[in-house]
């Protein structure tokens, strides 16, 4: 068997006959201010980040969308393929500023948010992957200026001096770096021009005193040198009160960060780009609010003396929490990469070289009270977390106008990360459950013990892939567009944990000298959980060791017919493809060392894609089928009387449904622009996990988390030009998502009780600016009807209460943003 380095000498030599395919059904959201991005001069003559210049986009008409959906600037509708389409001005607009605004204006994406950033996960047409592994892969990939970003936290910080985000959905990991089995959001942002000038925008909103302050500042060294600096800095007190810390504000943020990219072109055969990006993220994010009383198994409310010290609980509704530790985020991330392109003859060459390093520290509070008591540990969890990641593409482009254009390529990454996970416990349980409150030290209470358990873990991932993707022009309406990768990915991890005291809520040692032992014991004839048991004495404190390899063949073939000038439609397969994974967290035993199956899916689309009354309507369709095996998803479990998940090979999983965008262009200043998605992502068969008992199976048919059946998002722009010094600007938009499984459980009444009700948000804008555009204020009202909901639920508070992740636009605030353009 070829070893990992082998393989990449032999992809170099084979990369010139590879073929590999990925177009994409762009879906636009609206013509102008509201998602659309046209095309303007700049972009017809400069290349877009990650993808080579050509010089057919000089063909492109004015107010066309512009797309990198297949490593080449096209028009928005010539794309076979579903992808929305959202401009930087309209992400600023959600009010949100980071990747969950997007939420609101792509019917197909989700958000699942989550303590910390590490954990928090992106979700298209219902399909994603939530893991707290340290050795486990997003299912939605990320890429930013055509870097492929490892973990999907890393894309969570402020959205600054956006271009445009591009969401590719359905199976995209042939044009796309690695492992994106569910789709892509694509992030361009502004790139330097040849002329001075830049902004200054400041933002102030109610309901926690946010404010933001950003800028960039575009300086042409020459009219070869080009350079752009960006910066920004924001700040949110939060959303939740905290009676441990007298009414304490929580929840909130402190950003800060900035951007610098210098674009060279020494010839006119070649441009340089070179982009280097700093953050550093303060969050006291994300306390869940106790949502339900003290409840037993069949989910109906019992009396627990712990109702005592909780704040009432409401629901969506609840804003309050008691907990003595703030559950907070530090984090800092950075980078840069450089992007060459050069042609060569007729074909284009591009190198996209990049590093980053990224640090995130969680503390947590994991008891959910403001003290310990009999009966009711004190749990606090501090997770420092660090990684770093290499990558590298090498791209041949060829010219699209000719009857056999592709790309083919290299791509090369390396993620690395470590955490070392403590976990605190305060206890002083006694033998019969008291029935009133009996706090820890107090007189009467059991003597006080502090179990302690410390583990250092970590993964490396390898990824090499050889691509390509070839269209063949039959005629000049009809096309072929096919292609395939071959992956190669090795995946190594390990894990060490010391306990100094066992109790409720630490777990014993684990290591390497109980993993041996552990199977020495299983090969003598003992039951896993006596193995288990057994093995804690053999600790050596030398970690764990795992490994595993996979190589992979995946690709796509379809076929697109303009029906006219004005209609395009379109219809294909996709294979995807996620690489193997490992369950390395905190609370890893020797009996959930095995390794997670890579998870493949074929995917089915057929589109129409409409231009109708000389482009003033916009109209696409889709209609998809995907199917998913070994999909890789979290179960819960309980582990030394913690709820953790158990991230597994699920089984086999499917969505289907259909879409539809709108954008119209009723007049040159008024615009409405919309969509609908129907997803039907549902369990077909799910697996029993290694050492799970049978009750742990989730049943056929149930709903896949954060999927809802009915998505939908309208919005409309209006400008008034009033003839005189200032004009007005007025915006609305409106989103609605029907009811989602928010608790991916075996448990009826955990799935019950875990679902998060459907709800409707309505925002509203208006502004004035004069009529070069050199200056605008805009005031705006989040959430009009002050529509309560639930971004998350999780089960495992005090005496089996459910937790809730209340976000920021769950509640009715204001704001005003002035902004200056020079």
């Amino acid at each position: 068997m070829l070893s990992f380095s082998s393989k990449a000498l032999l992809l170099a030599a084979t990369c010139g006959i590879a073929v590999a395919a990925q177009p994409a059904v762009a879906q636009a959201m609206s013509p102008e201010g509201q998602v659309a991005t046209p095309v303007t001069d700049q972009q017809q003559t400069a290349a877009a980040p990650g993808v080579a210049a050509e010089s057919t986009e000089a063909d492109l008409a004015s107010g066309d969308i512009v797309v990198t959906a297949q490593k080449r600037s096209e028009r928005l509708q010539d794309v076979p393929l579903a992808v929305s389409v959202i401009s930087g001005e309209a992400l600023s607009s959600t009010g949100a500023p980071g990747l969950d605004g997007a939420v609101a204006l792509v019917p197909a994406l989700n958000f699942q948010k989550s303590g910390t950033t590490l954990n928090q996960s992106l979700f298209l047409r219902g399909v994603g992957t939530t893991t707290f592994s340290i050795a486990g892969e997003p299912s939605v990939s990320s890429v930013v200026d055509g870097v492929v970003f490892a973990r999907t936290g890393e894309a969570f910080s402020d959205l600054v001096d956006i271009e445009r985000m591009e969401v590719l959905r359905g199976p995209q990991g042939t044009l796309f770096g690695k492992n994106a089995s569910a789709g892509v959001v694509n992030i361009i942002t502004k790139q330097p021009t040849r002329d001075f000038g830049g902004y200054v925008e400041g933002s102030y909103f109610t309901g926690g005193d946010e404010a933001r302050v950003r800028g960039a500042l575009n300086i042409p060294i020459s009219d070869t040198l080009l350079t752009r600096f960006t910066g920004f800095y924001s700040r949110f007190d939060g959303n939740i009160r905290n009676d441990a810390f007298g009414g304490r504000r929580v929840n909130g943020y402190e950003h800060f960060g900035g951007r610098v990219q210098l674009k060279w072109m020494p010839s006119d055969a070649t441009t340089i780009a070179i982009i280097a990006d700093y953050h550093k993220n303060d969050d006291d994010c994300c306390a869940e609010v106790i949502g339900t009383g003290p409840l037993n198994g069949a989910g109906v409310g019992i009396t627990s003396p712990i109702s005592a010290v909780l704040p009432t609980p409401r629901g969506d509704e609840t804003r309050r929490i008691n907990q003595n530790l703030i559950t907070r985020t530090q984090e800092e991330g950075y980078g840069a990469s450089v992007q060459i392109d050069t042609e060569l003859g007729t074909q284009t060459v591009t190198s996209i070289t990049a590093y980053r390093e990224f640090s995130n520290t969680e503390i947590r509070d994991g008891d959910f009270l403001a003290a310990p008591y009999v009966g009711f540990n004190q749990l606090h969890d501090v997770g420092p977390q660090t990684g770093d990641t290499f990558t590298q593409e090498l791209r041949l482009t060829s010219p699209s106008r000719q009857f056999l254009s592709y790309v083919v390529g290299l791509y090369y990454s390396r993620a690395a990360s470590e955490r070392t996970f403590g976990r605190s416990v305060v206890n002083c349980n006694a033998a019969t459950a008291p029935t009133t409150l009996i706090p820890c030290g107090s007189a009467g209470a059991p003597a006080t013990t502090n179990p302690f358990g410390v583990a250092t873990f970590g993964s490396i991932f390898q990824n090499i892939a050889a691509f390509s993707q070839f269209t063949a022009n039959f005629t000049d309406r009809f096309r072929f567009i096919g292609g395939v990768r071959y992956t190669t990915d090795q995946l190594n991890v390990w894990h060490s944990r010391a306990t100094t005291l066992a109790g409720p809520g630490v777990n014993a040692n684990f290591d390497q000298g109980v993993f041996d032992r552990y199977n020495a014991l299983l090969a003598g004839g003992a039951t896993p959980a006596a193995a288990q048991t057994g093995a804690v004495a053999a600790s050596n404190g030398i970690a764990w060791r795992g490994k595993t390899t996979n190589d992979n063949w995946s690709g796509k073939a379809s076929l697109q017919f303009d029906v006219s000038d004005d209609v395009v439609a379109y219809g294909g397969w996709t294979r995807g493809y996620k690489g193997p994974a490992f369950n390395v967290f905190y609370n890893l035993n020797s009996n959930g060392t095995n390794v997670i199956a890579p998870e493949t899916s074929d995917s089915y689309e057929i589109g129409l894609k409409n231009t109708l009354f000389d482009g003033a309507l916009t109209l696409n369709l889709a209609a998809f089928y995907a199917k998913y095996d070994n999909f890789q998803a979290n179960n819960p479990d309980l582990v030394a009387g913690v709820v953790v998940t158990r991230f597994t090979n699920a089984g086999e999983v499917s969505t289907r449904g259909v879409e539809a965008d709108i954008a119209l262009r009723l007049m040159d200043d008024l615009s409405i622009s919309g969509g609908v998605a129907y997803t039907d992502a549902k369990v077909d068969q799910f697996f029993q996990a290694p050492g799970a008992p049978v009750t742990a199976i989730i049943p056929a048919g149930t709903s896949l988390p954060f999927a809802p059946k009915w998505k939908g998002s309208l919005g409309m722009d209006y400008r008034l030009r009033t003839g005189g010094a200032f004009d007005v600007f007025l915006g609305a938009q409106g989103n609605y998502q029907s009811k989602q499984l928010a608790l991916f459980s075996p448990d009826a009444v955990q799935r019950r009780l875990g679902t998060i009700d459907g709800y409707g948000l309505v925002n509203l804008s208006a502004g004035v600016g004069d009529q070069d555009d050199r200056f605008r204020l805009t005031f705006q009202v989040r959430n009009l009807f002050d529509q309560s909901y639930a971004a998350a639920i999780q089960n495992g508070g005090p005496a089996n209460a459910y937790r809730y992740q209340i976000p920021r636009d769950a509640d009715r605030y204001y704001g005003v943003t002035g902004r200056v353009n020079f």
